[in-house]
């Protein structure tokens, strides 16, 4: 953010490399704007100016001394679900209001070695769980596009704080499209990278075999500039895949003519906005004009089970994962007890909120003896079928094109009573993460000046390939280039 303009990550680089501008001055502006615009988008739990300045300081030095890479020295946000090493890391829960990380995450390690600048911790659903941030314990997070509206969850601080010109880019987390769905609500470029790609040491855990780490930025280049850096193995992720990492840049030449580019039939449904499945048709049509092969009549039937499959999946993992939160080791604690189990039980009745404890006690119900074979192994069997359609359809196609959302982004409060109707607005990203595949949702288009959202779907490891397809399609429109008016 300079003079009133947004910078892409390649803009800020390349006034930084050539010395038209300083990182400090550059931070300067980010912090300014977050002070300025914080009372009106709430994206952001913890403000790290001190920090930011001393980080850019640092990466004036780099720059002075010759080294100057793609993310040196430019202001990022930091979802709060990811460890940083003496700065609050809450998962926007009463449960971790206080925790500090002794460590950093992996992801956040690498950035530092890039020479990042970390203008704060950006807010979220509690522990990842939702769809509009407003199960954030502290506040709900306001979408730049319209301030009565939902930002998108949980990612939602994140994308409203890229989109609000707040940091040139943030890093989010993904269970089940909780970076796709707020980066399509906000209008920004959202990847969900392939399950494996990018570590999850330091991410607090919520469904350990769903959730991946991934950037939220301005364009599609920007996103491989996050890529490249955040990508690769690492022996404390035991579920890090050790394959090379490619120069995620190299592939965005802007030409798709010959790609072969499905679209799966069961991602158009029913009750779906109409402006919405309008824009992405016109889309997929774009492709065409690009030279791709577009098949329209793609079919993925198991998809419409996918939300069933992820409610049991996902909730059974986030039992196991928060039963850690029991106030003896960290974390909220309650005090005003002698009895060891009232003060566990009163501990995680006052730290964590009501979706929390929702999916606590779906996940329970899945795992207990009596459901177990009925529920959550029915739901692996059902996975296992999903994955194997998407392995089926890659076979013929490069990527396949679906809607990120079946709607615009929605009002607060709109949706808060009524679960299942939240649930629904996951319906096209979950099963992404169901079958562990990358996918990246770039800006469509607007709807009564509300943003649209498009995916683009790839095989595993085949970052590459999204991102070709997804560059293409912005190197011939203008949505991504559209901000809001704050």
């Amino acid at each position: 953010m300079l003079d009133g303009k947004q910078l892409t990550i390649s803009e800020a680089h390349k006034l930084l490399k050539n010395k038209q501008i300083s990182s400090v001055e550059l931070t300067k502006a980010c912090l300014d704007r977050i002070e300025k615009l914080e009372p009106l988008v709430k994206a952001v739990v913890t403000i790290t100016a001190d920090l930011a300045i001393e980080q850019a300081k640092k990466a004036d030095d780099m720059i002075a001394s010759g080294d100057c890479k793609p993310l040196t020295g430019v202001p990022a946000m930091i979802k709060d679900v990811i460890c940083t090493k003496g700065v609050k890391t809450t998962c926007s829960s009463k449960m971790l209001e206080n925790f500090v990380p002794p460590y950093n995450a992996t992801v956040v390690e690498k950035l530092n070695a890039e020479g990042m600048v970390m203008v704060g911790k950006a807010n979220m659903d509690e522990f990842a769980m939702g769809s509009s941030t407003e199960n954030s314990a502290f506040f709900t997070t306001h979408n730049p596009w319209d301030l009565s509206r939902v930002p998108g969850g949980s990612s939602g601080g994140s994308a409203a704080a890229v989109a609000a010109g707040e940091a040139v880019y943030a890093l989010g987390s993904d269970t089940g499209g909780s970076i796709r769905q707020p980066a399509g609500f906000c209008s920004v470029t959202g990847l969900k990278p392939t399950y494996g790609r990018v570590s999850r040491y330091g991410l607090v855990a919520f469904a350990s075999s769903l959730d991946q780490i991934g950037p939220l930025t301005h364009d599609v280049t920007d996103a491989a500039l996050v890529l490249n850096a955040i990508s690769g193995f690492d022996n404390n992720d035991s579920t890090s895949v050790d394959i090379p990492v490619p120069d995620y840049t190299k592939c965005l030449t802007g030409d798709i003519k010959g790609m072969r580019i499905g679209v799966p039939k069961e991602y158009f449904v029913e009750g779906m906005q109409k402006e919405v499945e309008d824009a992405v048709k016109a889309s997929v049509t774009k492709f065409e004009e690009l030279g791709a092969i577009v098949d329209w009549n793609v079919s993925l039937p198991s998809t419409p089970y996918a939300l069933a499959v992820y409610y049991i999946i996902a909730p059974s993992e986030a039992s196991a994962n928060l039963a850690r939160y029991d106030g003896v080791k960290y974390g909220f604690s309650y005090q005003n007890t002698d009895n060891m189990w009232e003060a566990m039980e009163k501990t995680r009745e006052i730290g964590f909120g009501p979706e929390v404890k929702r999916r606590i006690m779906l996940g329970t119900y899945a795992l207990s003896a009596g459901y177990y074979d009925a529920y959550y192994l029915q739901a692996q069997k059902v996975r296992t079928l999903i994955r194997r359609e998407f392995d089926s359809a890659f076979e013929k196609y490069d990527a396949l094109v679906t809607p990120t959302a079946p709607t615009v982004p929605f009002k607060i409060g709109e949706k808060a009573q009524d679960p299942v109707q939240m649930y629904l607005s996951d319906v096209f990203t979950i099963p992404i993460n169901i079958a562990g595949v990358p996918a990246i949702t770039i800006p469509a288009g607007f709807a009564d000046g509300l943003p649209i959202g498009l995916q683009v779907i790839g095989k595993p490891f085949a970052e590459e390939k999204i991102l070709k397809v997804a560059h293409a399609y912005q190197q011939a429109t203008e949505w991504h280039k559209k901000k809001p008016k704050l």
